[in-house]
């Protein structure tokens, strides 16, 4: 297992998950103990053959993964399986007796089956695996807007092909976020990578609200329940969407969220484009209700061809790409091979997703 990529930190991070798994455990979907017999994991994902070999070099016992081309061989292997890696219809569940644990293929579990989600089945998935290339996009999207590299240079670059400067030393066309507050929504995987590097690399204050009782991590300020959202909008200057999609959280970026902010904040989404309101955000960005956006990710994607986002000169966009990587990869397997061994030695699973919350 690479040091790089599975490292202490990352996995005291999943120890929040570790009473979820035990009170998996406890259930018919879980494991109890070790096991003896071999553990058949079914799944329509591609695997190289080096990623089958380290998935299967991580197993107590031996392991069968079966790679599924079809609907059709899926629901006839999952037959005996025990395991999925990515995916399952509800449909299927009848067709899946032995079935025990579902490694869901990303982060998010909005899109799950319903009967999935009320099912007896372990669920993990990936949350944080993909937060230091979404972190990193998050950071770099915020410095393009608040250096005036969206608004004033980039369109006479690519444009006009010239480059002059903007502004003057003195006046706001160019920001500086040292000393200014970032307020973050959600304080999961995604959350918290995005809080440290603007803390430690950027000396920004930081005040969060998160659903989940956790500690206050030593990099930000302030750490709230989801209730204190109302008073964080007006204080911060850089206002960062990086919650789960749940019926709770869909929309909460709205048209009273966005004329509350201060006029010179930036509003960076980076977790699902559901949790904010798109005609209201054109308007702000438009009327000026905001300095600026950053967007990974947009309520329909790919965002349609005339769409009026396109006519804001004050928002950078990603085309949901923000945690591709090849070092991503190299997490995925990584993640999903520790939690095979922990399923075969009968230990507590990395990720429990909570069924009830939906992530």
């Amino acid at each position: 297992m690479s040091k790089r990529t599975l490292s202490r930190r990352n996995v005291l991070k999943t120890a929040s998950t570790a009473p979820l798994a035990a009170a998996a455990a406890q259930s018919a979907s879980a494991q109890t103990g070790p096991r003896s017999g071999p553990l058949k994991i079914v799944t329509t994902y591609k695997f190289d053959p080096a990623e089958v070999q380290k998935i299967a070099a991580a197993s107590a016992v031996p392991i069968e993964i079966r790679i599924c081309n079809s609907p059709e061989e899926f629901r006839q292997q999952v037959r005996d399986a025990e395991a999925v890696y990515g995916s399952i219809r509800g449909a299927d569940l009848d067709y899946a007796p032995r079935l025990r644990w579902l490694q869901s293929g990303g982060a998010g579990m909005e899109g799950a089956d319903p009967k999935v989600m009320q099912s007896n089945l372990t669920i993990t998935n990936y949350a944080r695996t993909f937060a230091p290339a979404i972190s990193e996009t998050a950071i770099g999207l915020l410095l393009a807007l608040s250096r005036g590299l969206v608004k004033h240079y980039l369109p006479q670059f690519y444009l006009k092909k010239t480059m002059a400067s903007v502004g003057t030393p003195k006046s706001g066309h160019h920001v500086e976020l040292v000393g200014r507050t970032m307020g973050i929504v959600g304080m999961g995987g995604i959350g918290s990578a995005i809080a440290r590097r603007a803390y430690y690399g950027l000396d920004m204050r930081i005040i969060a609200t998160d659903a989940k009782p956790m500690p206050k991590p030593d990099y930000v300020e302030e750490l709230h329940d989801p209730t204190y959202f109302p008073k964080l909008v007006p204080q911060v200057d850089v206002l960062v969407c990086a919650a789960p999609h749940t019926e709770l959280t869909e929309r909460m970026f709205n048209e009273q969220v966005f004329r509350s902010m201060k006029k010179t904040a930036y509003f960076i989404a980076m977790s699902r484009g559901k949790l904010f309101d798109e005609n209201a955000l054109v308007r702000a960005l438009k009327e000026g209700w905001i300095a600026g956006a950053g967007l990974d990710v947009f309520p329909t994607e790919p965002v349609p061809p005339g769409h009026p986002i396109f006519e804001c000169n004050n928002v950078i966009m990603s085309a949901h790409s923000s945690g591709w990587s090849p070092d991503r990869q190299v997490r995925l397997i990584d993640v999903f091979a520790e939690n095979v061994r922990r399923y075969t030695n009968g230990l507590p699973l990395m990720n429990v997703v909570d069924k009830e919350k939906g992530y």
